[in-house]
């Protein structure tokens, strides 16, 4: 399109300005304009700001802005490097979308000096960019996840281009480097753009920069390789680089709309190479070029703070106003403080500001899903535990009509499991989506489609956190034991919905759904590597008010679990269920009421005869679920006189108390359940400490005795595996034996025989290699 002189001159000065406002964000407390003399007491005491990636995200920012005004783009921005919070702030300030929600830092002097206090400050702003941050969908505080939400968010979004800044200390982690691949399952018809910059500034913290250092040839190679087509923007001089990244931005946009226009036709062609821009600038970039005799612009010493002794060394504080009025305020902000007219004009406005823009505020754009009746789904119950199903092949009928109800809104994703996971109904009306070459023997492959399978958990994390950012709704399937390869990125999430809550101005999101299946009881084939089921721990350590885990015990209860889940908002959702056969246990209206409650008694289970039980056999997971009634059957037959009452547990934070969790249960209705004095014994799907973190303040903790998983493993078959963990029906018996009062010494004998029967039992899969038939088809006999 061209750009002249004058408008590269206008860009230079908003480019400053952003500056300005950047360094004064991390040095100062008052005289924003520095209008007076520079004082000790006007700088921050504690400087935690960082400054190094800053100008080349405030130089982006200024040139995206252009083109958005010019080609009237819906263009959102991602800041990959970590602390870019004060280039995002500041352009936020800039353009009158962060004055609009924070009506204190208003677009003047006054403002300005709110604005820089607030920054890194008791009570203020996070110096990365945050919730907090207008027009953010992204975490600033951990690195490698930018481009994977950029591509999230471009997912059927036609019209969006999602600007997607990757510091090159970012692209040295695994999940960037993986993340590059999403190019391959963008449709160019039916999704939005996603625009790398790639901004090789040449240094991390303290060292330099792999991508950095290598030749520029081989650099391009890698990125053609990868399917793009990069565009070099490089240099130190401020007017050559204006010129040159208007060019590479006016290109780089030329052919996103050619390819999708060519996408849009009948008879759309060959995968896109899409563009990408590489930008390489100085690091510190305008900021000083040497402190006390030490090279710092273009060096690892501009990371954070270039002059760290501003308040006590007068030097340093004389350097800083330099600095400072190296930018020329006074052209940039009028008597008020406010910006020219000049600068005022030159973003674009209203929503298709970047920091106003409704899809960096997903809740905005948050359409409700069309379900189905779940219990149209429903098992056709034939009595409490005597039939089988497949818990997750059941629930993929309803997913697949999920999907067929919104087509344009829900997406499953998950690393190469989804037919593994019994969910292969989903096929019957969507594909896999992929853009990549498709050959005569691959099956559910197609440009268009509503199921994501990449192998990396990392990638289905992030592109599903940024779909859902962004307005839309989905579910990440996922083996359990290899669901903690995004633990921190599920820590950050977490984190954001946490923040969020506080944020008026940020809408409610769909919630993230996980399905953790083929989980740790019925890896038996795979082994001891395959066998954890420690994320509900890594969950529970989030806020109670962002996050939910459920347990559902067969195929109704997971049906109802899931309609819950995806009609929630603001929630990380944990549903554990398996995918191999197992009885079903409730009908579909009892499975509704189960989960109403999330917690209960099974009568039809229990013989303590609706009164006060001798012991309580409590369970919480499918697998624990079976063990717990077989055991209950054991004790009916060796002692029709104790009474034993079951409950089963479908959500775990019932077991909190109320002022602890949202769905914690009043002390009065927990030992209506539990008692206040009987033993209790829990089969628990994870590591039994979890059980007791839960419940350590009730009354009866000191008679509840949980079995779970204690890290004990192997290739074996699925009732060795629950007796290597002492989590069998025999094992669960024993316990009862030894805690109920009085009933050990009359019951010898039979405590002798469980201990026979572990041992017979483990000498038949020795011997056979499979489970004996009484454990094989055991069924609910009453």
């Amino acid at each position: 399109m061209g750009i002249g002189q004058d408008e590269i001159d206008l860009i230079d000065a908003y480019w400053r300005a952003a500056n300005y406002l950047s360094v004064g964000q991390i040095y100062l407390l008052d005289n924003p304009l520095l209008r007076e003399e520079l004082r000790p007491e006007q700088i921050k005491p504690r400087l935690l700001g960082h400054w190094g990636t800053t100008p080349g995200l405030n130089f982006c920012y200024a040139h995206l802005n252009r083109v958005i005004k010019a080609r009237d783009l819906d263009m959102i921005y991602i800041m990959g490097p970590g602390h870019g919070g004060p280039a995002a702030v500041a352009n936020a300030w800039l353009e009158g979308g962060y004055g609009e929600i924070y009506r204190d830092v208003s677009r003047d002097e006054e403002g300005m000096r709110r604005l820089f206090r607030q920054f890194s400050f008791p009570g203020g702003i996070p110096s990365h960019v945050a919730p907090e941050t207008p027009g953010s969908i992204h975490e600033g505080g951990e690195l490698g996840y930018s481009l994977s939400h950029a591509f999230g968010a471009a997912f059927d979004n036609p019209d969006l281009v999602v600007a997607c800044i990757i510091g090159d200390g970012e692209a040295e982690t695994g999940a960037l480097a993986g993340s590059w691949d999403g190019n391959k399952f963008l449709d160019p018809e039916h999704d939005g753009a996603v625009l790398p910059i790639l901004h090789l500034n040449g240094y991390k913290i303290a060292n330099p920069t792999i991508t950095a250092r290598i030749p520029e040839d081989q650099l391009l190679k890698r990125f053609e390789g990868h399917g793009y087509h990069p565009i070099m923007v490089s240099g130190d001089d401020p007017v050559y680089m204006h010129g040159r990244m208007a060019e590479a931005l006016d290109e780089a946009l030329d052919r996103i709309s050619d390819i999708q226009r060519s996408a849009r036709v009948p008879g759309a062609g060959p995968r896109p190479t899409w563009p990408m821009i590489i930008l390489r600038s100085p690091k510190g970039w305008t900021g000083p070029k040497e402190v006390d005799g030490v090279r710092i612009e273009g060096t690892w010493r501009s990371h954070q703070v270039p002059l760290s002794q501003v308040r006590a060394n007068d030097e340093h504080r004389r350097m800083l106003k330099e600095w400072m009025l190296s930018y020329r305020p006074e052209e940039l902000f009028d008597e008020n403080g406010e910006p020219v007219p000049e600068l005022r004009d030159l973003p674009p406005v209203g929503p298709r500001r970047m920091s106003a823009n409704p899809h960096a505020n997903g809740g905005l754009l948050l359409r409700d899903l069309r379900l189905p009746d779940f219990r149209r789904y429903g098992v056709e119950f034939q009595g409490h535990g005597v039939h089988t199903s497949e818990a997750t092949r059941v629930l993929g009928h309803f997913l697949r009509d999920v999907i067929r109800h919104n087509p344009d809104n829900f997406r499953l994703v998950g690393p190469d499991e989804t037919a593994s996971n019994r969910l292969a109904a989903v096929y019957e009306v969507t594909d896999k989506v992929w853009d990549a070459q498709i050959l005569p023997v691959d099956e559910h492959l197609a440009r268009r489609g509503r199921v994501m399978e990449v192998l990396s958990e990392h990638l289905c994390q992030g592109w599903l956190e940024g779909y859902l950012l962004t307005g839309r709704h989905g579910l990440f399937s996922c083996y359990e034991a290899f669901v903690h390869i995004v633990d921190s990125m599920f820590n950050q999430h977490a984190k954001w919905l946490k923040v969020t809550r506080g944020l008026a101005w940020r809408r409610p999101i769909a919630s993230f759904n996980y399905l953790l299946t083929s989980h740790v009881w019925r890896q038996d084939h795979n082994g001891f590597t395959h066998q954890d089921p420690g994320f509900l721990d890594v969950v529970l350590n989030k806020p109670s008010e962002v996050v939910r885990v459920y347990l559902p015990p067969d195929a109704n209860t997971l049906l109802s679990v899931a309609d819950h889940c995806l009609r929630s908002k603001d929630y990380v959702n944990v549903v554990v269920a398996g995918k191999q056969p197992a009885l079903d246990y409730l009908s579909v209206e009892e499975a509704v009421w189960h989960c109403t409650r999330g917690i209960g008694i099974w009568e039809w289970a229990s013989t303590d005869g609706g009164g006060e039980p001798d012991v309580v056999l409590a369970c919480a997971g499918d697998v624990p679920t079976l063990e717990t009634l077989a055991a209950a059957d054991l004790l009916r037959r060796s002692f029709p006189e104790l009474r034993v009452r079951v409950v089963n547990v479908v959500d775990l934070m019932r077991l909190q108390p109320e002022s602890e969790h949202p769905h914690g249960l009043p002390d009065a209705e927990y030992e209506a359940l539990f008692t206040s004095d009987k033993p209790v014994i829990f089969a628990f799907h994870g590591y039994p400490w979890l059980v007791h973190r839960l419940a350590y303040r009730r009354r009866n903790h000191p008679h509840l005795h949980v079995r779970g998983y204690k890290e004990e493993g192997t290739t074996t078959t699925p009732f060795d595996m629950v007796m290597l963990n002492d989590l069998d029906r025999f094992h669960l018996v024993i316990d009862v034996i030894d805690r109920v009062p009085g009933l050990a010494e009359k019951a010898a004998h039979i405590r002798q025989r469980m201990v026979d029967e572990r041992l017979r039992h483990r000498a038949h899969t020795r011997e056979h290699g499979e489970d004996p038939a009484d454990i094989r088809d055991w069924v609910w006999p009453y």
